[in-house]
């Protein structure tokens, strides 16, 4: 049974505050509320304390910026520093770097291959927080999928848009099924619905 300590609530109130005026895509929620969630998935599919502050931390350097590694390495040690780094695509600088939309898609499809090809050998640690949170966007996209104000007006908010998110995650799908991720199987369901409601094959998606 994992027990969690105030470095616990401590890595809470990083997060809130390094993310203090950021939302979820398209939405008003604070963006404190994925976080969350995707720690908690991690408690849940039996993950430890380290793994779920890096639940909470997973998106430091990728949302706020690399002057946030030193802090983080010392006070939450290499350990959740490591797993943080391993579920890092890029960094919040490097995403600002590109500008035109044309930039954006290509940053996007290169760091999303070369993180699909990093998880293929990912510390089974990392990897579990990874999948929690590829689990909780997934089920966020399905949700929006099926509110009758949104549909699939969803993968408007995406960089790579509706075929490019689609092939994401069925790839993602496949890699923590391949490493038997704990949370695969539900990473597999909910995007199996997610192609269901985007009204998309599989084929369509990946081409």
């Amino acid at each position: 049974m994992t027990e969690v300590t105030t470095r616990y609530v401590e890595a809470i109130e990083l997060a809130r505050s390094a993310h203090s005026g950021q939302y979820r895509k398209g939405t008003r929620i604070p963006y404190l509320y994925h976080l969350l969630a995707v720690s908690s998935l991690v408690l849940e599919f039996g993950g430890d304390e380290d793994q779920a502050i890096a639940g909470l931390l997973h998106d430091l350097i990728e949302d706020c910026g690399t002057a946030h590694l030193a802090d983080l390495q010392q006070r939450f040690g290499p350990r959740v520093s490591r797993i943080v780094l391993d579920c890092t695509d890029g960094d919040a600088e490097q995403k600002r770097a590109a500008i035109t939309l044309e930039e954006r898609r290509a940053d996007w499809r290169s760091r999303k291959l070369r993180y699909i090809a990093h998880l293929r050998d990912a510390d089974p640690a990392s990897l579990l927080v990874s999948a929690c949170d590829k689990l909780h966007n997934a089920r966020a996209i399905v949700a929006d999928l099926e509110h009758p104000g949104v549909g699939s007006a969803v993968f408007e908010r995406f960089t790579a848009g509706q075929a490019g998110t689609l092939a994401y995650y069925h790839s993602l799908a496949l890699v923590m099924t391949e490493r038997d991720a704990a949370p695969a199987r539900q990473l597999e369901l909910t995007v199996a619905r997610m192609h269901g409601l985007a009204g998309t094959s599989l084929r369509e998606a990946l081409s």
